[in-house]
């Protein structure tokens, strides 16, 4: 583990024991957590599901913080491979502060009548049974250390954009069990939160983009809807996750809080 005493004393998780548990770390939105999260003096264990060299690559950040680093590769629809990854973080680091679920497959922008129903349970599957994959084996750890959980969702929970309900539908179910987690685990001292993306530059956004789901007249649509008239980026969102996870919001739980530009006001 690393020298706690080497971090900045203005680092939120400065002297915390544990570390954090990033799942999904070589995404967009997950590498921008990792980083924050070890800029801010915590040690990081993350998850990747095959791109090595991205893996490999975010280690190496997160070393140059002088913090200590480790990536897992994890398939999150493996239960007991998930189960036997938290146990292995709990074990290289003495324990987990923090849980950040930012993993979830890419999701197409389809109408719901063109979803089938095998294809729905499948994302369900993918998104929210990883989500509790993960969840379940870490709360005795979390309970210890009276940690959290931060789970990214999407803002379109709250405000529903057509051609969305495949993501909407799935995260909706990862919020609705992050509440009833956060009225459960509260009396161990654990809090449970979600942030919701709204539209972004990067992450699942750029996806969507860059293969011609979203083409520039959509994209001006959706700027119009946003009052501040502009997409945000990965690094918002790891703001907001690092905010949740430190002891400044050590009186909040349960909430979802959007970042989106003002899209869902």
């Amino acid at each position: 583990m690393a020298d706690k005493q080497s971090c900045s004393s203005a680092g939120d998780f400065c002297g915390r024991p544990g570390a954090a548990f990033v799942a999904g770390g070589t995404g967009a939105i997950g590498a921008a957590i990792v980083r924050t999260l070890a800029g801010r003096g915590s040690d990081v264990v993350f998850t990747y599901r095959a791109r090595r060299a991205a893996a490999d690559s975010l280690c190496a950040e997160v070393k140059e913080y002088g913090r200590q680093v480790l990536a897992l590769r994890l398939d999150l629809a493996d239960e007991s491979a998930t189960a036997a990854a938290v146990a292995e973080a709990v074990s290289a680091f003495d324990g987990i502060h923090t849980l950040v679920y930012a993993a979830g497959p890419h999701v197409p922008m389809v109408h719901l009548s063109r979803v089938t129903p095998s294809q729905y349970r499948a994302q369900l599957d993918a998104d929210a049974g990883a989500f509790f994959n993960l969840v379940h084996p870490a709360l005795s750890p979390l309970r210890e250390s009276r940690g959290n959980i931060v789970a990214v969702t999407t803002v379109a929970t709250r405000r529903f954009p057509v051609r969305d309900g495949l993501s909407s539908g799935t995260k909706g179910a990862v919020e609705a069990v992050a509440r009833a987690l956060a009225a459960e685990e509260g009396r161990y001292g654990v809090r449970v939160n979600c942030v919701g993306p709204g539209m972004l530059t990067d992450g699942i956004a750029a996806r969507l983009i860059s293969s011609g789901e979203l083409d520039e007249a959509a994209l001006e649509i959706t700027r119009r809807n946003i009052p501040l008239r502009r997409f945000g980026d990965a690094t918002d969102i790891a703001e907001a996750v690092a905010f949740l996870a430190s002891d400044r919001a050590d009186f909040i739980t349960g909430q979802a809080l959007g970042v989106d530009g003002g899209y869902s006001v």
